[in-house]
This record gives C-alpha cells, structure tokens and sequence, in this order.
C-alpha cells in the first residue's frame, strides 16, 4: 500500500513536471513571437516615415531591382541609426536579466540584483574615470583607444571589482555566498565614493555627461560600440545555460548540490565572472538602467516555476522585449527630447521591487 502511495506520487510528480515544461517551453515561444514585434515596434517607432509594412517588405525584397518600398533617407534612419540601437538594446536586457537569474539562484534570494555585488559601481568608476579625466591624466590612452576607451574602461572597472570581491570572500579554496554578498555591498559603496570624489573634480559639461551617462541611455549605440562589448555579452548569455543544472541542485543547498556531484566552488567563480563580465560590458554602453535584473526573472518565476533550464532563456527573451519596449517609451514620450532609459525602467521597476517586499514579508520585515 505505501509503495503504491510512493509510485502514485511519483507519477504526479512526473505530470506536474511536464506540465510545466510544456508551459514553460510555449512561453518562450511566445516570447521569441514578442522579441520580432518588439525589434518591428523599436525599429519604425520615432521621426520617421518608415512603417512596420515597409520595413518587411525591405527586408523580402532587399537590393532587388525597383524595390522602393523605402526611400533612401528612411533606410539611412533605420539601418544606421536604429538598428545598432536595437541590437545594443537586445544584447543589453538579455544580459542584465539573465545576469540577475544567475545571481538570485547563486544567492538563493528572489530580491539579487547585479548591483549587489558592486559589477555596476566598478564599471561606473571606471567610465565617469575616463569622462573625468580624459583631458589630463587619461589623456595618452583616450588618443589611443579614442570612443573605445569610455566601453572598456567601465569593463575593466566591473572586471577589477569582481576579483576583489572574489579574492575577499575566497578563503581556503572555498567561497562563502554570505560575505561575497555583504563584501559587495561594501565594495559598491567604495566605488561609489571614488566616483563621487571624481564628480566633485568635474567642470559643468563633464558633470551634464555623467548625469545623462548614469541615468542610463541606448542613444549613443554604433556599430563600432556593440563590435567592443558584443562579443562579451555573447559569450557570457552562451555560457551561462551551462549553469542551469548546478543552479538547480543549489537551490537544495550547498552540501546536497556537493553530494549530487555538483563543482559547486567551480559553479560559484564561473557564475560570479560570467555576471561580471555581461553586467559590466553593457553598463559599459548604456550607463545606469536597474530593476531589469530583478522583475524579469521574478516575473517568470511566476509563470513558468524555478527551473532555470527555461527561466533562463526565458529571461534573456523577456529582458531584451521589455528593454526594447522601455527604450521605445524613452524615444516617444517626451518627443523630440528622449527620456533617459533608467528613468522608464526605474518609474516600471521600483512598485514591482515594492511588491516584491510586500509579499515577501514573512521573510522581510517592513
């Protein structure tokens, strides 16, 4: 009798599994349908005669003899303005949302954001050190990397904080979660102060610069740009499904996942650089945008459970459509102006945070 109980409850076990794979794998689909509307919206959406119709048809028709469907002004628009844009924008929501369901999985904690452990203030350092000081002490190495150094200097300032705060909270080969957690807090606030000491230092246009540049912005996306931060994005989103599984048996604990045959100590570096590496190559680019590190992953937590075999995709899916969306926001609603992207995120994001506390409030005390 108790072994028929076992066997029946394994069985439900095994329909509720596929259940939610089977919900989780329509989602994505779903998502990928969103993710080509939301690059159609971003690409005809602003000062432009170019329709959702005409962009298509472009596309079909491409260099065929007699294709008019654009004029030669709106292709200049679409192709060389926006499209970088829209490329640096799926890269970039892609990465901060996957970033963030990699690092609440890691930390086993809904409310992780990459902020936390200071990847965001070492690249801002980094890139208000160049804005800064580029016409003095800077000087000989802006003449070399010329609009290159502003990315990778922000990546290298994201890169040092992570091996600090990696060598802080290492000790004996093994890294505790719980003090790299509160040594990043305190290594954000460090960089914080030094990137307030060079504020401090800044002339009136430096300091218009670095306002604009913190609050986040998909404006200044080239092609040259996205070639110097592309390739660490992609290559930090294609490592990172490889986490999944690790990820999962964590979610049991550090010992259990040790037991099922997990490298947890190998899991935790290579999750910590592979966040590092994506969260500071698109702060990098686009300044300050929060909050999509922490409602996207939660959101899909919601709709397709924990499994980070398809919350991860998933995330990267609906991080790079909200972000588009976002940007979309940021281009139109205050035309011709155009509202810096972190403020959207920021207005979106800080009531779903709030929410978020609220129903966590048996585990957070208000």
């Amino acid at each position: 009798m108790v072994d028929q109980s076992i066997a029946g409850a394994g069985t439900m076990a095994t329909a509720s599994d596929g259940d939610r794979s089977r919900r989780a794998r329509i989602v994505i689909l779903l998502l990928c349908l969103g993710l080509a509307v939301a690059v159609l919206l971003s690409l005809t959406s602003g000062a432009s005669d170019a329709s959702a119709v005409s962009v298509i048809g472009d596309w079909l028709l491409g260099a065929a003899p007699g294709n008019e469907a654009m004029s030669a002004r709106d292709r200049l628009i679409v192709y060389d303005i926006r499209l970088p844009r829209v490329t640096l924008g799926v890269l970039i929501g892609a990465a901060l949302a996957v970033s963030g369901a990699v690092l609440q999985g890691l930390f086993r904690n809904p409310l992780a954001d990459p902020g936390l452990i200071g990847v965001s203030a070492g690249a801002s350092l980094g890139a208000v050190a160049v804005i800064v000081l580029g016409a003095t002490v800077l000087a000989p190495l802006i003449s070399v990397l010329g609009t290159l150094a502003l990315p990778l200097a922000a990546l290298c300032g994201g890169l040092a904080t992570t091996l600090l705060l990696y060598q802080v909270a290492t000790r004996q080969g093994r890294t505790s979660v719980a003090t790299m957690l509160l040594a990043g807090i305190a290594l954000a606030a460090l960089a914080m102060a030094l990137t307030g000491i060079l504020i401090f230092m800044a002339d009136d246009r430096q300091l218009r610069d670095l306002t604009f540049w913190q609050l986040g912005s998909l404006a200044g996306a080239t092609w040259q740009k996205i070639g110097s931060v592309g390739p660490v994005i992609v290559l930090a989103l294609a490592a990172m499904p490889f986490l999944a599984r690790g990820l999962n048996a964590l979610a049991l604990g550090e010992a259990t996942a040790g037991h099922l045959g997990i490298p947890v100590q190998r899991l935790k570096y290579t999750a910590i650089i592979g966040v590092s590496a994506a969260v500071g190559a698109s702060v990098a680019v686009s300044g300050g945008i929060g909050f999509v590190g922490i409602v996207v992953p939660h959101l899909l937590r919601l709709a397709i459970g924990p499994d980070n075999r398809y919350l991860l995709p998933a995330s990267a899916l609906l991080g790079a459509c909200l972000l588009l969306l976002a940007d979309a926001v940021a281009r139109t609603i205050v035309a011709p102006a155009e509202l810096p992207i972190g403020i959207v995120t920021a207005i979106a994001g800080a009531p779903f945070f709030l929410w978020i506390l609220l129903r966590k409030r048996g585990v957070v005390d208000l």
